[in-house]
């Protein structure tokens, strides 16, 4: 008999800290085929012989936290289609884990509640996540499979989209049933800039991770950071172990708590750290080229609303940038009328305008910006864009929130990022084309919706104690529970 596997899904990560809010314009939205063209692993061999049921799935770049009406929309369309799919034998819930909605909490554990009193008991879902999403008791005991991604910058995302839906085929196979799951919350709430795996002691942890997975009476296994700059009681690293073996998966489980646990206070930033002034004034000092700056504290990519004009206002006022005696690229505000202003005036022309400044104003307003345009251009996800010459600085302006993380994004505008100075980026670890481009790096505490100074930020929905808020805080217990 043909399995029948349904997939759904809304992925988003949602600072509660940044202004901005997610609409339905900021989501990818997919149904039938579209959606499941996301998934190229289907045409594997495991793949075969499997009706996909694609019902609906909306995936948006990270933001601030998701207008209510979106979410009861889009949820209350996947428990629609859900209910005409028909029986299924297995369902995937495709999300991020750290999507906060406004004026709601959990709303991962509310969805895979309600889709779980569609399909019934006895129907096993399984879920794939960022490992900087959260897992609260109520979403571990909704789905019977849960894992995530295995690194830092997040290199695995497809690999463990398959790894959940491969196990959930294999089990619906083997009618083995539901596993049994060990799941427990470690008090630490970390940044992702604190957590790569690319350095210890992420490193070690999720190496073992890997182990454990691979040992018999072990399904998988996993460790989520948690999502830091979300301000709910969730918000806090996790460790989930399945398995048949239960006395097994529980020891394991506490092994990995515990050593996220002892680790609390060796976890460091990916680069050197600064304010932007001394990052700045090292950039310049240095040989190295190109030079790259993380602007960290409006990263669009972990929350950011892309828009916060600080840094930009702070590099228009030094001197060697000015006089066009060094070179440098600033990756980039959403500003859709400063970008219009830019059309107006045409390639090649003088424009005075003011960007940013305009959703996220905390940090600093609109920042007046003179110079030349120097290239307009098309892109899919950043919409209209800009590029404005001051001196030696390049800025660009977007008229939809974009990342830059690739080459490719650069010199499509014109630019060459490995012949300039110094290039500042929204970003906080380097992904990997510009971590290999970057001669030397440091990461700037930037101001903004996802500022790497958790303790200036003002979180009060957290449960305490929880580190590093409370770094003398007593050991917890750590004890996993074998959740139902």
């Amino acid at each position: 008999m043909t399995l029948r596997i349904g997939i759904a899904g809304i992925a988003i990560e949602s600072s509660t800290f940044s202004p901005h809010r997610a609409g339905l314009a900021d989501f990818d939205v997919r149904r039938g085929d579209r959606l499941l063209e996301r998934y190229e692993f289907l045409g594997k061999d495991w793949a075969q012989g499997i009706e996909w049921v694609p019902l609906v799935h909306a995936r948006s770049l990270p933001g601030g936290a998701v207008l209510p009406e979106v979410y009861d929309d889009l949820s209350a369309e996947i428990i629609t289609r859900l209910e005409a799919a028909g029986q299924l034998d297995g369902f995937f819930f495709d999300i991020h884990g750290a999507m906060s909605v406004v004026g709601r909490q959990d709303a991962e554990a509310d969805l895979a509640t309600r889709i779980r009193s569609v399909l019934g008991p006895d129907v096993l879902v399984s879920a794939s996540m960022d490992l900087h999403g959260n897992v609260s008791r109520e979403l571990g005991t909704a789905v019977d499979l849960i894992t995530c991604y295995r690194m830092a910058p997040h290199e695995d995302a497809m690999e463990s989209r398959e790894r959940a839906l491969r196990n959930l085929v294999e089990r619906v196979r083997s009618g083995k049933g539901k596993p049994g799951k060990a799941w427990v919350q470690v008090p630490v709430l970390l940044p992702g800039e604190k957590t790569s795996t690319r350095l210890e002691p992420a490193k070690s942890i999720y190496r073992r991770v890997a182990e454990i997975a691979d040992e018999p009476g072990v399904l998988d296994a996993a460790v989520w950071v948690g999502y830091a700059w979300a301000d709910e009681p969730r918000c806090r690293a996790a460790v989930v172990v399945t398995g048949d073996d239960h006395e097994l998966i529980t020891t394991r489980a506490a092994e990995l708590a515990r050593a996220y646990w002892d680790a609390r206070d060796n976890f460091e930033f990916v680069a050197p750290t600064g304010t932007l002034a001394e990052c700045v004034e090292a950039g310049l000092a240095s040989s190295a080229r190109p030079f790259l700056i993380s602007d960290s504290g409006d990263n669009p990519t972990a929350g950011g609303a892309g828009d916060t004009s600080w840094t930009l206002g702070q590099l228009l006022t030094v001197e060697e940038l000015a006089a066009g005696k060094a070179t440098a690229i600033h990756a980039s505000i959403a500003d859709p009328d400063a970008v219009a202003a830019c059309v107006a005036a045409g390639v090649g022309n003088e424009v005075h305008l003011t960007a940013g400044g305009k959703v996220d104003s905390g940090p600093a307003g609109p920042v007046a910006l003179s110079g030349t345009v120097f290239s307009l251009s098309e892109d899919p996800v950043g919409g209209t864009v800009a590029v404005v010459k001051a001196g030696g600085l390049h800025s660009i302006l977007t008229s939809r929130r974009k990342p830059y993380h690739h080459l490719a994004d650069f010199t499509l505008l014109g630019l060459n990022p490995a012949t300039t100075d110094l290039v500042i980026v929204k970003i906080g670890y380097l992904e990997p084309e510009l971590y290999n481009l970057a001669a030397d790096w440091l990461l700037a505490l930037t101001p903004g919706g996802v500022d790497q100074d958790l303790l200036r930020l003002g979180h009060h929905g957290v449960l305490r104690p929880l580190y590093p808020f409370d770094p003398e805080m007593p050991a917890p217990t750590l004890t996993p529970e074998l959740l139902p």
